[in-house]
């Protein structure tokens, strides 16, 4: 998971609550303080926040050039240089520069705290340190994924997200400490048949196996259903079972989405996350093969908190209301 922390507002209520659901479900995590180029923004305060408010050892592997409307980049401390994006490409574009010498002395500071923060965790990084070698960037990088997938540190990242700035080395460090569906254990659940668990491994040759977590309509498409697959693999055009409703269903078209675009596929496997044309499931569905069926652990959702009545103007708007309602309670679960 991402958490994304305002450097005006710092952690909120919501964060907390939030972290508390990860940690509940033993969820991975970096961070990346959001708004630099906010007034009143300010990158260490809301890092001491996060330590304090979520008892976690954040590692910051990055701090900010600038704040305010004068933020212009970051400071990479692994790899010690500054990276500025370019204002007249919108952030699309970025340099990677020499640390600018007003930065060097707080850059030293903070990669020391960093590297400190990793070596801690590997005996043999510790003695290296410890004995005055200068630790390389892949074993740093090695060591902290290590400690983040086991939910030891976090690392902490920054930018200002509506100038695209800080959005590009987010998304390495995805990557880079997030884990992968191999470094994770098996997804368990129980088989609708036999009512004993069973589980389901991050592999091609598994039986297929995946969960409905967003339904949306599209005005050309219809219902897109997006899933995640987490084991074996998917083709257009094929039946797969759905455990909860226990009936079948045709997977039309699949679609890899990238933000406004999408890209028709022929076929998906265990990791992917895709987007299914010609569907019914709902949010929380889970897919399967139908000779090897599994139901996993349904998502529960917050109850509404607001009611209000509402109706058509005309009886004869009443049927296009009531198709409305039904794709918003299916859109979204606390909708009722």
């Amino acid at each position: 998971i991402i958490f994304i922390f305002s450097a005006v507002e710092g952690v909120q209520p919501q964060s907390e609550a939030n972290w508390r659901w990860a940690d509940r479900f033993g969820v991975p995590r970096i961070a990346f303080i959001n708004k630099l180029d906010r007034l009143g923004a300010d990158f260490y305060r809301v890092f001491n926040e996060i330590e304090k408010k979520l008892s976690i050892k954040p590692v910051a592997v990055q701090i900010p050039i600038g704040a305010e409307d004068q933020f212009k980049g970051v400071v990479d401390l692994m790899d010690m240089k500054a990276i500025i994006w370019l204002e007249e490409t919108l952030g699309a574009k970025y340099e990677v520069v020499d640390i600018p010498s007003e930065y060097a002395d707080r850059a030293q500071e903070w990669r020391a705290k960093m590297v400190e923060a990793i070596v801690e965790k590997d005996d043999e990084l510790m003695m290296r340190y410890l004995e005055g070698e200068e630790i390389p960037t892949q074993d740093l990088k090695r060591v902290l994924r290590k400690a983040t997938i086991n939910k030891e540190l976090v690392p902490v990242l920054c930018g200002s997200a509506f100038k695209n700035k800080g959005v590009q080395p987010l998304l390495d460090a995805v990557l880079d400490y997030l884990p992968s569906p191999l470094d994770v254990p098996p997804v368990r659940g129980i088989n609708p048949k036999t009512s004993e668990e069973e589980e389901r491994k991050p592999l091609d040759e598994e039986p297929f196996c995946a969960y409905a977590f967003k339904v949306m309509s599209d005005p050309y498409a219809g219902q897109l259903t997006y899933f995640r697959v987490f084991s074996g693999k998917v083709t257009a055009g094929s039946y797969v079972y759905n455990a909860t409703k226990d009936k079948k269903e045709r997977v039309g078209r699949l679609l890899l989405m990238h933000a406004n675009s999408r890209e028709d596929v022929q076929e998906v496997s265990a990791g992917e996350i895709v987007a299914a044309v010609g569907m019914d499931a709902a949010t929380g569905d889970t897919l399967c093969d139908e000779k090897h069926p599994i139901l996993l652990e349904k998502l529960e959702f917050p109850e509404p908190v607001i009611s209000m009545a509402i109706e058509p103007k005309t009886k004869k708007d009443q049927e296009k209301l009531s198709q409305v309602l039904n794709k918003f309670m299916k859109e979204d679960p606390t909708f009722k």
